[in-house]
């Protein structure tokens, strides 16, 4: 194979396309890592409609984790001080089978978890909801998207009647005013910024205010940089609209016509006056006044964020505040404007439209809807009932469950929640106490597997064929470029075969991906999310394409309707095998270079409310729910770096990454750093109520006086006393259940004494936890 491969970058939700060649190439050298193994190469896909060619260090790497320490057999150990032996797969089946069994027998099924992963294909997703949701009848499934993006969801939800970003990346080179809050988006979603930089460099009149407590890369390009306390982005966001209210930088012919609630949301941010939001937020009253003033003075203003609001005990709250500003000023719906979610993860969107959350089922429908659970119930062809009416548990719920023995078995794919869970100690404890762990991942070690029974070797990506939606929705093939090391298995292909173990075959008849993918379009059919114009061999015909994406659409543009014929499985196919595709889909278009124009949601005013009106917000501030005090007097903030992700799994194997940011580190002001008598690069004991880590001083003018941070990305693998969840706590937003994993009270203590150290070869890392 000389041809590249397209594919979608398994990192963040940018979602760049990226094409990749085998290591051997005609007339050239073959391309080799540092030890002289083959590795594949990488490049951006410049026909890709969201990156346009571009790629990050993390995506041009990525091909040289493929053969890096992978879990390549099942593994099975019967308690936690033993070590793993490996057995065959037909074991490992039959030993799922009989826990689920026995678990459903002793506990019931929501004694049964699945904690998910934002890196599943949507196939993955899928099968899994159809497994819990519809076979085994519990909605216990829930992700590490909820750790991410679930405030960004239910704000939507509420605001607009449906989840689903209403903007694109077009907007980035269309707005006037960028709004930037809570997200270091110059290095959390580099190729994102670097389009709305470049336009923003470009024209003079367009303006960017950045809000964060850092002054970050992405800080660094702001015409306004507003650097409020933690927690006080609804202080700000009512004070911006105080200001817009009092000078009249209203659409209120918007307000009349697409929502309701003003009047209420009016009688709220009266009081929010500027002297009042300044002393709150920490910043100057003709800085707050020039953002009202950025914002009125604009016709197009494109509001981003990401976890830094939605990682929030107001999570919900600060994102239906934001989207707030945008209904008052008619800011929706159109070029360059509107609410803009940046997702976390490279499948988040994908896992949302699957239903991959406690709360979820597939096309974007709830599970406490009786018509919605109906509609599934009909086509997974389950009997009325089958699917529970309460949402499951979510991720921590699955966490305290443990504790009280409520879960009986717990399978853990393709997530680390071992390092990314909030109050990490409390996790671990948990997790220890654990009947039954189930671990499914790629790679061998990983801190979660210590804590797991059976190990399941999980094919990634490159090894699998399925699609993944970005953050502007849209759809991408990743197609298989390579084979699984050892035994590894397509995720969804192990779910669907404990499914059949477990006496549903009809339900898990799938001869692959393509197939798993045809059913699940047919549940997003008249839905918000409706991808039934889409197919496998639609996209690798056709390339990307953004949702909403209906077939009648794909009739009108083609002037014929496509036909489709339904096999024995009850599953839409293409009436042209994948093999020998169609040439109707290559068609649609004149040439190659033309493309489908970007789709923004609510163009027509028209929301996916009861009665077509979104809504208006009213909330009042309620700030940090760990406010710092006397014992602890810092505010500490957590986030991403630029080199890493996640937890390491992929670039803590990756030589260039690792020797660009080898170790961690924690941001101090010079003034606090000078009245604790830390000096650069001395080792510092952060405290929190919980735990204790140790980072090195990072001594910085970038970051406010009272707060500090610590990136998020090192475990026990990695790192000595570094995991920056061991002093995060567990309190989440009500409404999304998303922890506030962004601030915490932390005291700081200087160690002379020690020095930062990595700890030994990658498997001397992985620590032996005591069992007690």
């Amino acid at each position: 194979m000389n041809k590249p491969t397209k594919t979608l970058c398994p990192y963040c939700g940018v979602g760049c396309g990226l094409e990749v060649l085998p290591p051997a190439q005609p007339g050239k050298p073959t391309n080799r890592d540092s030890k002289g193994n083959p590795m594949w190469q990488v490049r951006g896909d410049r026909a890709h409609p969201s990156s346009k060619g571009k790629v990050c260090i993390k995506g041009g790497t990525v091909a040289e984790s493929l053969d890096k320490d992978r879990l390549k057999y099942p593994m099975m150990r019967d308690s936690l001080d033993q070590p793993f032996s490996r057995i065959t797969w037909d074991e490992a089946f039959n030993i799922i089978v009989k826990r689920v069994q026995k678990v459903r027998k002793t506990l019931g099924a929501d004694g049964i978890c699945m904690y998910g992963s934002g890196q599943f294909q949507t196939e993955d997703y899928y099968i899994a909801q159809k497994l819990l949701k519809g076979c085994l009848g519990t909605n216990n499934f829930d992700a590490n998207s909820r750790l991410c993006m679930s405030s960004a969801v239910a704000g939507y939800m509420q605001s607009f009647g449906s989840d689903g970003p209403p903007a694109c990346y077009d907007d980035l080179e269309l707005t006037d005013c960028a709004f930037l809050i809570g997200t270091n988006t110059a290095e959390c979603h580099p190729i994102v910024f670097n389009r709305l930089r470049i336009h923003h460099k470009k024209n003079r009149k367009v303006k960017m205010i950045v809000v964060d407590p850092r002054k970050t890369q992405t800080a660094a390009h702001a015409d306004l940089h507003l650097a409020i306390k933690p927690g006080t982005d609804i202080d700000l966001l009512n004070g911006i609209a105080h200001l817009l209210m009092k000078w009249g930088e209203l659409d209120t012919l918007f307000i009349d016509e697409c929502t309701q609630g003003f009047t209420q949301y009016a009688e709220v941010i009266s009081h929010y006056p500027p002297e009042l939001v300044a002393r709150k937020c920490g910043i100057r009253i003709d800085h707050l006044e020039q953002a009202a003033k950025y914002w009125a003075e604009s016709e197009r203003v494109l509001s981003l964020w990401s976890m830094g609001i939605n990682q929030s005990s107001e999570g919900t709250a600060k994102v239906r505040t934001l989207i707030n500003l945008h209904l008052m000023t008619g800011t929706i719906g159109q070029p360059g404007s509107g609410p803009f979610s940046l997702t976390g993860q490279p499948n988040a969107m994908g896992g949302r439209e699957a239903g991959g959350l406690c709360n979820l089922l597939p096309g974007y429908r709830q599970v406490k809807n009786p018509h919605h659970r109906a509609e599934v119930e009909k086509l997974w062809n389950i009997s009325p009932g089958s699917i529970n009416p309460n949402p499951g548990k979510d991720a921590w719920s699955m966490i305290t469950g443990l504790e009280t023995g409520e879960v009986g078995l717990l399978w853990v794919a393709a997530t680390n929640p071992a390092v990314s869970m909030p109050d990490l100690k409390r996790t671990q404890q948990a997790l220890v106490k654990s009947p039954f762990t189930i671990c499914q991942d790629a790679y061998y070690p990983m801190e979660t597997a210590n804590y797991a029974h059976l190990l399941l070797p999980a094919a990634q990506w490159s090894e699998k064929t399925g699609v993944m939606t970005n953050s502007e929705r849209v759809v991408t093939l990743c197609s298989q470029f390579r084979n699984p090391p050892g035994e590894a298995k397509p995720d969804w292909e192990i779910f669907a075969e404990v499914g059949r173990r477990l006496g549903f075959t009809k339900e898990f008849d799938f001869t692959n991906s393509a197939a798993v993918y045809n059913e699940f379009i047919q549940l997003t059919q008249g839905r918000p999310c409706d991808v039934t114009g889409l197919t496998h061999g639609r996209l690798r015909q056709q390339g990307p394409i953004q949702w909403p994406c209906p077939l009648e659409e794909i009739e009108a543009i083609e002037g014929e309707a496509i036909s489709f014929q339904c096999n024995t499985q009850g599953n839409v196919s293409d009436t042209q095998s994948e093999k020998g595709e169609s040439k109707l889909f290559s068609n649609l278009f004149k040439s190659k270079e033309e493309t489908v124009p970007a789709k923004r949601l609510y163009t027509d005013g028209t929301f996916n409310t009861p009665d077509g009106r979104a809504r208006f917000a009213a909330f009042h501030s309620k700030g940090l729910a760990e406010p710092p005090n006397n014992e602890y007097p810092f505010v500490l903030t957590v986030g991403r770096l630029y080199e890493h992700w996640h937890t390491m799994t992929r670039t803590g194997r990756i030589e260039k990454i690792m020797k660009k940011q080898p170790l961690p580190f924690l941001e101090i002001h010079p003034k606090d750093a000078a009245k604790l008598g830390i000096e650069e690069a001395v080792m510092v004991e952060v405290q929190s109520p919980r735990g204790t880590g140790r980072f090195a001083a990072k001594i910085t003018n970038a970051i406010a006086t009272g707060t500090v941070f610590v990136p998020m990305h090192w475990g026990a693998l990695w790192a000595e006393n570094a995991e920056a969840n061991v002093l995060t706590h567990s309190e989440s937003c009500p409404i999304s259940l998303q922890p506030e994993l962004k601030a915490c009270a932390v005291k700081l203590i200087p160690v002379t004494d020690s020095q930062p150290t990595n700890t030994g070869t990658e498997q001397e890392k992985l620590v032996s936890h005591v069992v007690s």
